[in-house]
C-alpha cells in the first residue's frame, strides 16, 4: 500500500454450472489464498456464484434463492479481511434480473453494479434472463442492510485517495461506449471486469489487446476476470483467461485453461501522477457518480512485479532492435529537416571516438541519404587533445573513412596552452578551467568551420548527460542542433550496437564494436602511463544505468525520492548495495537541480520517446530551484 502500490488479484474458480454450494466454497477458498498472499483487491468472474451458463435456470427461483444464500456467506466469510472482493452474482431488483458485481470487504456489501450492455448475439442470450442496469441511483436491501446499487458506482479509499475502485462486467468493455470510461474520468484508478468470456481462435490476443487498450487509454489498473472451464458446457469452451493491466501495459496474465489466481501489484500513484501530467484527462469531475468511502489500512507491499533496471531499453532483442531502429529514423528524419530548412551545405560534427559522437554521425549520413546526398557532404573534425588516447583516435578516423564523410585532424593543444597562458592558468593544475578550456576550444572551431563551409554545426551530448549537467556550459553544451538530446546513454549504447549489425562491411562493423566497448569518457585529462583512458565518467559522476533509472522514475513519473530509491534496490538486487544506490541517488539529485541553467538554454533536438528535457517541450523548471525537499527526504531513509 505504501508508495501507491495495491497487491491485486484476478481470481478463477473452478466451479459447477447451477451448484451454488460447490461454488460458494471454491470461491470463499479463493478468497482465503487470495488474503493469505497480502491481496488487498480481488476480483472473480462474471455470475460464478451460479455460473453463466446456466440458462433458463435463471427462471428457477431455487437457483437464485441458492445464489443469494452463498453471497450471503461469502460476504460474512470475509470478515476481519481487510480486503476488496468483486464477485458476480444474478440479483433480483424491483421485481427485475440483473447480472450483477458484488463488491464486498469485510463482511458487508458495499456496492452492487449491475451490467449495462447485455450481449444477445451469436452463442449470448443475455436479455432473454436479464434486464440491463436501469439508468438513476438506486439502493438495494441485501441481508437487512441498504446498500447502493446502479452504475456510476466509485469505492473511494479513505485512507489512500488514489485507490479509487470501479467495476463493469463482460460485455460492457466491449462496447462502443464502456462504462468504464465514466468511471474513470469521474476518477476511478483501478477498474475490474467480471468476465465470462468464451475462446475461440484468436480472441486471447484480442481480449489483451482490449484489456490493455482499455487500461491505456483511461489511464488505469485494468483487473480483468473470466470464468474458467467448469463453465464449459455444450457448444461452449471457457478458458479462465484472467489479465491484469496498468496503462498500457500487462502486468500479469494467467495461462489458458487454468484456475486460481493471477497476482500483482498496480501502482494507484503512478497513474494518479499520469493524470495531472496529461491535461486531455479531467478526471475527478464528473457528475453522476456515487461515492462509497471505504477504510483500508496501510502497509508495506511486497513487490512481485516486474521492475526493470533500464527502463529505456526493451529487454526482448526483438522489441529492442526495433527501439533502435525506430529512434534512429526519427533522428534521421528530424536532422533533415532542419537541413532542408536551412539549406546547410554541409554538417560539421565533432567526432571523439566515442559512442555519442559515433551516433550523432551515424544520424548525419541516414539524413544525407534521405536527402539524397553524399556522405562526403558531413565534415567530421577530431580535435586531439591531453587526454586524447590511440584507441579513440584511431576509431574516429577509422570510422570516418570507411563512412565516406571528410575528416580534419586539428591538434588544439597549442591553442589550449596558448589560451591558459592568457588567462594565466597553469596547465599542470588538472581542474575544470583544464578541462573546460578544451571543450569550449572545441566548440568555437566547430562553429567557426561551419560559418565557413556554410553549414551547421549538429550537437553530439545525450539525455543522461543533460540530466546531470555533465557538459560544459557554452562548449559540448552548446551546437546548432542535437540529434541525441532525448536519447539516453543506456540506449545510446544499443543503437550504436545495432547498427554495427545491420552493416555489411566487416571493418566498419569491427570500428562500431570497438566504440562499443570503449569505457565512457571525456578524455580531458591526460591518459595514464600506458596510454589508456585515464578519465573515466561513471567513477566520477555514477553508472549511467543508476541514472537513467532515476531520470525515468523520479522524474518522468514524478516520483518522490524514497519510492525511487525503493524501485532502485528491488531492480539491481545483487548488483548495487543500499549505500551505493544512495549516494548516486544524492548525485543525481544534486546535479539535477543544479544544472537545471544550462538545460534552460538548449539547442533544438529532436525528441524520441515519453522522456526529454527540452526547455520548449516535455520539462519546464527554474533554473534556481532549490533541491532541499528531494535530499532532505533522502537523509530520512
Amino acid at each position: 500500500m505504501k508508495d501507491g502500490f495495491i497487491k491485486v488479484a484476478a481470481g478463477t474458480p473452478d466451479i459447477k454450472v447451477a451448484d451454488c454450494e460447490y461454488n460458494r466454497a471454491e470461491i470463499t477458498a479463493l478468497i482465503d489464498r487470495a488474503h493469505a498472499q497480502g491481496v488487498r483487491i480481488l476480483v472473480l468472474p462474471e455470475l460464478c456464484i451460479t455460473g453463466y451458463t446456466c440458462q433458463d435456470l435463471f427462471f428457477q427461483q431455487e437457483l437464485l434463492d441458492g445464489a443469494l444464500a452463498a453471497l450471503e456467506r461469502i460476504t460474512a466469510h470475509t470478515a476481519g479481511m481487510d480486503m476488496l472482493v468483486a464477485v458476480g452474482c444474478p440479483l433480483r431488483f424491483r421485481g427485475e434480473l440483473y447480472n450483477c458485481a458484488v463488491v464486498i470487504k469485510d463482511g458487508n456489501v458495499l456496492g452492487v453494479v449491475p451490467k449495462k450492455f447485455l450481449p444477445n448475439y451469436n452463442e449470448f442470450y443475455e436479455k432473454r434472463h436479464f434486464t440491463a442496469a436501469p439508468e438513476g441511483q438506486y439502493d438495494i436491501a441485501l441481508f437487512g442492510e441498504c446498500v447502493p446499487f446502479g452504475l456510476g458506482l466509485l469505492f473511494e479509499c479513505r485512507e489512500i485517495p488514489e485507490l479509487v475502485f470501479a467495476a463493469e462486467l463482460c460485455e460492457d468493455l466491449w462496447a462502443a461506449e464502456p462504462p468504464s470510461i465514466s468511471l474513470a474520468l469521474g476518477g476511478a484508478t483501478i477498474i475490474a471486469n467480471l468476465s465470462a468470456s468464451n475462446e475461440t481462435i484468436g480472441k486471447d490476443a484480442y481480449r489483451r489487446d482490449l484489456v490493455s487498450g482499455q487500461s491505456a487509454r483511461l489511464l488505469c489498473g485494468y483487473i480483468y476476470a473470466s470464468a474458467g472451464s467448469g463453465e464449459s458446457t455444450q457448444d461452449l469452451v471457457f478458458s479462465g483467461h484472467d489479465i491484469i493491466a496498468e496503462n498500457g501495459a500487462v502486468l500479469a496474465e494467467s495461462r489458458l485453461y487454468s484456475t486460481g489466481l493471477t497476482v500483482t501489484e498496480t501502482d494507484v500513484q503512478k497513474l494518479s501522477a499520469e493524470r495531472r501530467r496529461n491535461t486531455s484527462f479531467t478526471g475527478g469531475l464528473r457528475t453522476g457518480m456515487r461515492r462509497v468511502p471505504f477504510s483500508m489500512g496501510v502497509s508495506e507491499t511486497t513487490l512481485t512485479r516486474a521492475v526493470v533496471r533500464t527502463p529505456f531499453v526493451p529487454q526482448a532483442s526483438a522489441e529492442k532492435d526495433k527501439r533502435c531502429e525506430d529512434i534512429l529514423t526519427m533522428q534521421a528524419h528530424g536532422l533533415e529537416k532542419r537541413i532542408r530548412h536551412t539549406n546547410a551545405k554541409t554538417l560539421v560534427i565533432g567526432i571523439s571516438g566515442g559512442l555519442d559522437s559515433t551516433l550523432a554521425l551515424l544520424v548525419c549520413v541516414e539524413a544525407m541519404k534521405l536527402l539524397g546526398r553524399p556522405a562526403s557532404d558531413i565534415l567530421a573534425v577530431t580535435m586531439p587533445c591531453f587526454g586524447t588516447t590511440k584507441r579513440t583516435r584511431s576509431n574516429a578516423e577509422r570510422l570516418c573513412e570507411l563512412l565516406g564523410t571528410q575528416l580534419r585532424v586539428i591538434d588544439i593543444a597549442a591553442s589550449v596552452r596558448q589560451h591558459f597562458a592568457d588567462i594565466g592558468h597553469d596547465e599542470n593544475v588538472h581542474n575544470v578551467v583544464y578541462e573546460n578550456g578544451q571543450a569550449r576550444e572545441r566548440t568555437k572551431i566547430l562553429m567557426d568551420l561551419a560559418n565557413a563551409e556554410n553549414g551547421m554545426v549538429v550537437g553530439t551530448g545525450d539525455l543522461s548527460e543533460l540530466a546531470l549537467g555533465w557538459a560544459t556550459y557554452n562548449g559540448d553544451h552548446i551546437s546548432m542542433y542535437g540529434v541525441n538530446a532525448s536519447v539516453p546513454k543506456t540506449l545510446v549504447r544499443h543503437i550504436v550496437k545495432y547498427y554495427a549489425g545491420t552493416v555489411d562491411n566487416a571493418e566498419l562493423r569491427e570500428v562500431l564494436i570497438s566504440i562499443f566497448d570503449t569505457p565512457v569518457s571525456p578524455e580531458l585529462l591526460p591518459a595514464d602511463e600506458n596510454g589508456d583512458i585515464a578519465q573515466i565518467t561513471e567513477d566520477l559522476v555514477g553508472p549511467y544505468e543508476l541514472h537513467d533509472f532515476f531520470l525515468y522514475n523520479g522524474i518522468r513519473w514524478g516520483f518522490p525520492p524514497k519510492k525511487v530509491f525503493r524501485l532502485a534496490e528491488y531492480a539491481f538486487m545483487g548488483s548495487y548495495d543500499r549505500e551505493t544506490i544512495l549516494k548516486w541517488l544524492r548525485t543525481f539529485y544534486r546535479r539535477f537541480f543544479s544544472q537545471q541553467f544550462k538545460r534552460s538554454c538548449l539547442p533544438d533536438g529532436v525528441k524520441v520517446g515519453s522522456v526529454t528535457l527540452s526547455p520548449r517541450g516535455d520539462w519546464r523548471m527554474p533554473s534556481d530551484a532549490s533541491s532541499a525537499l528531494w535530499l532532505k527526504e533522502l537523509e530520512e531513509l
